[in-house]
């Protein structure tokens, strides 16, 4: 029997069928989809230490499982001493599998080991269907050492769905047992 991740199931059981019901939808392909989740971190130190970024790409690669790559700069900024194509950041984007594995690690344990959490902003939706999570520590992840880190990064977690309402991407994300304040 092949594996498939819990959550990949339980959209495709319980979740496709709700939301079919809730919006009126003819058929289940019409129901949005989470179509990737994308992890990145911007490293303003970088331009003075190189290893910054090292670092951060080692802990992307450790907390989503898949190897992650340095974003460097597209242009001059002299005001920031930045030269174009310097390392500033990281990234990595997660799809299929991994994508819903990760999900299900964020929603279960990561967020609850967030400091004085409450729940998710709602307001983080971009008008187009997508939902963008700011995370001040990635110390909240079981997978990065405490004692290994050298610097407490934030990281942005953006979500990407392929429906066009906010609305209908809330419910998904809803579904998906993302705690959303009140």
């Amino acid at each position: 029997m092949e594996y498939v991740p819990r959550l990949k199931k339980e959209y495709q059981d319980r979740i496709i069928p709700a939301l079919m019901e809730r919006f009126q939808f003819k058929s289940k392909m019409q129901a949005p989809r989470l179509t990737k989740i994308v992890l990145s971190q911007g490293l303003g130190k970088a331009v003075a230490d190189k290893k910054i970024v090292d670092s951060a790409v080692e802990e992307l690669s450790i907390i989503s499982g898949q190897k992650a790559i340095a974003t460097i700069a597209k242009k001059d900024v002299s005001n920031f001493k930045l030269r174009k194509g310097m390392p500033i950041g990281a990234k990595v984007t997660l799809r299929g599998d991994r994508m819903y594995e990760f999900l299900e690690r964020l929603v279960a344990i990561s967020l609850p080991r967030t400091r004085d959490f409450r729940g998710v902003n709602p307001k983080g939706f971009d008008g187009r269907g997508n939902y963008n999570l700011g995370i001040k520590e990635q110390i909240i992840f079981p997978e990065i050492d405490i004692d290994k880190i050298k610097f407490v990064n934030g990281m942005d977690i953006t979500m990407v769905t392929n429906t066009n309402t906010d609305q209908e991407a809330f419910e998904l994300l809803k579904e998906f047992g993302l705690p959303f304040k009140k």
